[in-house]
């Protein structure tokens, strides 16, 4: 039966006053609108009741933070408290079971919400796990992860990260910690609700078997948005993972041309046999860091128009079957560390929508949008997304997500992705809070259609508004 199991609080007295903790600048991975906040940094489910306990008195309330990769605000608390948990980051049990007839081995790992995709990838996959879903970056935490719900390639057959939580322990404003499983409104709540429910501390997570650490990929260009959408329509259901990269800048008959990349993990028997000795290696390679500062101009509309006309005519037409690493084929930009500095001291915005099957017409009108205003994006992808997640603002709905990366210098983009947001909310979609920085208020209740519900329960759980962040503010949720 699904629980909400709470401990006995700590006591008040615990708490120690926020201002002796120091002020910092935190922003989020965007690097936009950066705020001061009072940096706490718990190594223990009791230090951490203490650091909420504090940020409880200290008037401006706490967020918890994980790795920094929320692009927006979402993690930022000008003026108060931000608990850094990247200490509790403790790995508990692997427990694994063998598979009954007809059906797969299983596992699950249970770990501090500090733990970091990256860290459970080296731990996990020598032997024979992987994680259930990984974003762009493995560079998340597990409570990141849970907080924003987040998603990858696989959410047409997966569903986002929370999807296969088996329980979390939760850390709520009065000091209580609970353990809260699937199927109740708590959990919902906090799956994709930004770290506003309380401090997610742990959490059982189930894994996937694999044979192998290395992929087998499918490419493949389609020549414009209408043959992308058709192919990812006809043959999504053969592959576990499935994004395209899109040429944003190309217009007229080459609107929207795509390179789809499609795989899944490697059986052992597709490896060449001097692989075979170590088939489950692990061991990302790291380029020299992004400069702290480039040129104004290096991401201008010609350079990244000849960069997206070199990469789409580079990629083979057709291939089958070829072999890369997980980090090559999930987590390319994790190989140069700090490549959010690319886009200058002004920092970029990533937009992410999503809109409904039946909603192809709107797709089509904000990538003509887009190329007319000549956007200079070259980290732009389209994904097909699977059935919606029970998390009440989780982000994903059955269609289709584009997200695409735009210099914040970039003149009138305000006014530009404020028309964007019109366009997806007249066709029921919704941008994606993890990486919003900037939405307009209003919009918000036709989005996420069970935002009352999460305010309700917020209210009831949190009155004092303990936490509390940039995001929740201006969003007022």
């Amino acid at each position: 039966m699904p629980t909400e199991s709470p401990t006995p609080p700590t006591p008040l007295s615990r708490a120690v006053p926020l201002e002796a903790a120091l002020p910092v600048s935190v922003s989020g991975w965007g690097r936009t609108a950066p705020t001061a906040a009072r940096l706490l940094r718990p190594r223990s489910y009791e230090e951490a009741v203490t650091a909420v306990l504090a940020c409880a008195a200290g008037g401006r309330g706490g967020i918890a933070r994980g790795l920094g990769r929320a692009y927006g605000d979402a993690a930022q608390n000008a003026g108060g408290g931000v608990l850094d948990m990247t200490a509790l980051d403790r790995i508990h049990a692997i427990d694994a079971h063998p598979g009954t007839a007809g059906a797969r081995p299983g596992a699950t790992v249970r770990c501090d919400a500090g733990v970091s995709l990256h860290r459970l990838m080296e731990v996990l996959l020598p032997l024979g796990w992987f994680v259930p879903v990984t974003p762009g970056t493995r560079y998340v935490t597990v409570g990141g992860a849970i907080g924003a719900d987040i998603h990858g390639k696989n959410h047409h057959g997966a569903g986002s990260f929370a999807r296969h939580v088996d329980s979390l322990d939760l850390l709520t404003a009065d000091g209580t910690v609970r353990t809260v499983e699937p199927g109740t409104p708590l959990f919902d709540a906090t799956a994709g609700g930004m770290g506003l429910t309380g401090v997610i501390l742990g959490a059982r997570v189930r894994l996937q078997p694999v044979e192998t650490s290395l992929m087998c990929v499918d490419t493949e260009r389609a020549a414009d948005l209408d043959d992308l959408m058709a192919r990812l329509t006809a043959t999504d259901h053969r592959y576990r993972y499935s994004v395209a990269w899109i040429d944003l800048l190309a217009r007229g008959r080459s609107l929207g041309r795509s390179v789809l990349t499609r795989g899944d993990h490697a059986p052992l028997d597709a490896l060449p046999a001097r692989t075979r000795r170590t088939p489950l290696a692990f061991s990302p390679r790291t380029l020299p860091a992004a400069p702290d500062f480039l040129p104004n101009g290096l991401l201008g509309r010609r350079s990244v128009g000849l960069f997206n006309a070199l990469w789409f005519h580079k990629a083979p037409r057709a291939r089958t079957g070829r072999l890369q690493s997980i980090p090559a084929f999930f987590h390319p930009l994790d190989g140069v560390p700090h490549w959010n500095r690319v886009y200058g001291r002004a920092g970029f915005v990533q937009y992410q929508f999503v809109v409904g099957h039946g909603q192809e017409e709107a797709l089509h009108r904000i990538v003509r949008r887009i190329s007319g205003r000549r956007c200079p994006s070259f980290l732009a992808v389209l994904k097909r997304f699977g059935d919606g997640d029970p998390g009440w603002l989780s982000f994903p709905m059955p269609g289709w997500t584009l997200a695409l990366d735009i210099p914040a210098s970039l003149p009138g983009l305000g006014s530009f992705l404020d028309g964007l947001d019109d366009e997806v909310a007249g066709a029921g979609g919704r941008v994606y809070l993890a990486k919003d920085s900037r939405l307009r208020p209003e919009l918000l209740p036709g989005m996420y259609p069970r935002l009352a519900d999460f305010r309700a329960l917020r209210a009831e759980l949190d009155p004092h508004g303990v936490f509390r962040s940039d995001l929740s503010r201006r969003l007022a949720l």
